[in-house]
């Protein structure tokens, strides 16, 4: 598979087979992506990766925590800013049109789409986890280059036969999952990924997001 096919076949994955990743194949991937991009070799990111009982645990913290506040901990560092602005927001609600029209969800039907939404904190039946962790007195140049090595782990991935959701959901729960990890003080979760094979029998993986024409995203100038 080539860089170019694993770039485009490469998906957020929200239904997964119940396989095992053996442990082996877990260590192999993520030492090759050690060789993501980094400015100035400081490698920020740390991961932390669960399976078993160790997952299951997250998923019953998050359970308990969001029975209690569906909205959530409080954070400093949101997922969206406030009023996101077009074409950006209308980028976003667009996704979740698709995705729910996939699903069979109509827009009315606040109840069922709450619902979906709570197989985030499952992780999608997904096999394996894994949570990225930065240090927060890092700039925002570090976080460029975890988002780099979250993109190479995203693609090494799918040449393995695997597939990824990157879950910026688990924002919601910064707080619990800091001190359930005991992660130093100046460290906190920025995100989570699923991660498994993909269920190629769900409606809901066939969803492919609509990307900006080149017109709109780039400029070239001097050619």
């Amino acid at each position: 598979m080539t860089v170019t096919e694993a770039v485009d076949k490469r998906i957020s994955v929200r239904a997964f087979r119940p396989d095992p990743i053996p442990e082996a194949e877990i260590r192999d991937w993520l030492t090759t992506a050690q060789r993501a991009p980094s400015g100035g070799n400081v490698q920020p990111w740390k991961t932390i990766v669960v399976t078993g009982a160790a997952k299951d645990e997250i998923i019953a913290l998050a359970a308990g925590k969001l029975a209690g506040n569906p909205k959530g901990e409080p954070t400093d560092r949101p997922v969206y800013p406030p009023n996101l602005w077009d074409p950006y927001n209308r980028r976003r609600k667009k996704v979740g049109e698709m995705m729910y029209e996939k699903l069979g969800i109509p827009y009315v039907d606040k109840p069922a789409r709450l619902a979906w939404f709570s197989n985030n904190f499952r992780f999608f039946g997904a096999p394996v986890a894994v949570f990225f962790v930065i240090d927060e007195r890092m700039g925002h140049g570090q976080w460029a280059h975890m988002g780099m090595y979250m993109q190479t782990l995203a693609l090494l991935a799918v040449e393995r036969g695997w597939g990824t959701c990157m879950q910026e959901c688990w924002a919601m729960l910064r707080p619990s999952l800091k001190a359930h990890f005991a992660i130093a003080g100046t460290e906190m979760v920025y995100c989570g990924m699923s991660l498994g094979i993909p269920d190629e029998t769900a409606a809901v993986n066939g969803l492919r997001t609509e990307r900006a024409g080149l017109d709109e995203m780039a400029e070239l100038r001097g050619f």
